[in-house]
């Protein structure tokens, strides 16, 4: 009789151990669907290059087209608008509550600008996408009332001493603090000209960013006052001007909606702008300008993209003709066995 203790054993299903980790069977997992893809013969190369010059070049010829169709009457008003005798001392001006920052500038339309016209304001050297000023904001607190005390990310514009001790700022931070604060006044041949400042802000913005029952609370009442001020009676949701400006632009040197004009204006009319020159650029050398602008299907001035698309098509059609070229004179049928290393050399074997 044998020694050895009888064994036993479980039978698992699929041949599987009791302990087996193994995940359970998928075509998906073990790559065993079916699948497909080109083979990049030399036609398929060039077809394919050709379509897309194809494509994108009339698509590139039809968006310089459309950009060169877009009217834009700028003026820069920044220098203009300092009287002669401060202009060594701007930033003094600027800064000086008493004195008169009225300005008068006029502009010639050379084309006809069909409405709507959108007027805009453009900063140059404002780095909005400093790191400090773009954290300089608590978005809990501009959605929510109940969260107006949450302003850990806005220092120094956070709290303003009051009779009842430190309050929160709403909306906080230095975003908001430096809300662009000039105003313009537009008329042609003596009629003035109504800018329209209402949907000048993204719906999804005033929707999802800013709350219906948040209303500005001690908003620039601090002794430093950094731009304009906001009317308490009207909630953030329904405040486009600062709901713009929070929309940090990725560049220095940025335009933002100011308004729309919804009546045409014929070639060779005069506008006369009437300035509120407050805001202060003069002391970090930065630029101010007011620019009308019509748009177009994509957008308004914009050569780069239509000079993209022309780059790449020419690029693409470039290829193919010398992928066709190399084709023609240099044939090579795919799957030749003879370009294989041991038949051009079969020496080299041993």
């Amino acid at each position: 009789m044998s020694a050895e203790s009888p064994s036993t054993s479980v039978v698992i299903p699929d041949g599987q151990s009791k302990n087996s980790r193994k995940p359970k069977y998928s075509r998906f997992t073990q790559q065993e669907l079916p699948a497909w893809q080109p083979i990049l013969t030399p036609g398929w190369a060039i077809s394919i290059f050709t379509v897309i010059g194809l494509i994108f070049i009339p698509v590139g010829l039809a968006s310089l087209f459309a950009s060169g169709s877009v009217v834009e009457v700028p003026f820069r008003y920044d220098a203009e608008c300092i009287p002669p005798d401060h202009r060594k001392d701007a930033v003094a001006y600027i800064k000086d509550d008493k004195s008169n920052k009225t300005c008068t500038g006029k502009l010639t339309v050379k084309n006809k600008m069909k409405a709507p016209v959108y007027v805009y304001y453009q900063l140059d050297n404002f780095y909005q996408n400093h790191r400090r000023y773009v954290k300089s904001r608590d978005d809990k607190q501009l959605r929510s009332r109940a969260a107006e005390n949450d302003v850990s990310t806005c220092s120094p514009e956070d709290y303003t001493p009051t009779d009842k001790g430190h309050q929160p700022i709403v909306p906080c931070g230095l975003i908001a603090w430096s809300l662009f604060n000039d105003t313009y006044t537009l008329s042609n041949n003596n009629k003035d000209l109504v800018i329209n400042k209402r949907n000048i802000a993204w719906k999804s913005d005033q929707t999802a960013k800013f709350g219906s029952d948040v209303y500005p609370k001690n908003f620039q009442a601090g002794g430093l006052i950094g731009g304009a001020r906001l009317n308490e009676s009207i909630p953030l949701s329904e405040q486009e001007d600062l709901i713009v400006w929070m929309r940090t632009a990725a560049l220095p040197d940025f335009r933002k909606l100011y308004g729309k004009i919804e009546t045409d204006i014929e070639v060779n009319d005069e506008i006369l702008m009437v300035i509120q020159n407050n805001y202060n650029t003069y002391e970090f050398g930065g630029k101010k300008s007011l620019v009308l602008s019509t748009t177009t299907w994509i957008g308004g001035r914009n050569h780069f993209l239509g000079m993209a698309y022309i780059l790449i098509g020419g690029v693409s059609l470039l290829l193919a003709i010398g992928f066709l070229l190399l084709y023609v004179m240099k044939p090579r049928p795919l799957g030749d066995p003879s370009y294989l290393s041991w038949n051009r050399n079969p020496g080299t074997l041993g």
